[in-house]
């Protein structure tokens, strides 16, 4: 298992959506077999505990929503 930065996978974009809802991705888990899940930060949480050992790479955003949020104000 390991933790991806933006160095070592694309960023994120508003264009990927979550698996679970379609809200913006902030998160992508990429499994073993290549495959890749998509969760808005929500649903993340939700499936986390379960299946960030399974994957091969967590690539986790969810900060940006701060840094968006910061900079919004």
């Amino acid at each position: 298992m390991s933790t991806a930065t933006s160095l070592e996978q694309p960023t994120l974009n508003a264009a990927d959506r979550c698996d679970r809802c379609g809200a913006q991705a902030y998160v992508r888990a990429v499994l073993p077999s290549g495959g890749q899940l998509y969760f808005c930060a929500h649903h993340a949480r939700q499936v986390e505990e379960s299946l960030r050992p399974q994957a091969a790479v967590w690539q986790d955003e969810t900060k940006r929503l701060e840094e968006e949020r910061s900079a919004s104000l």
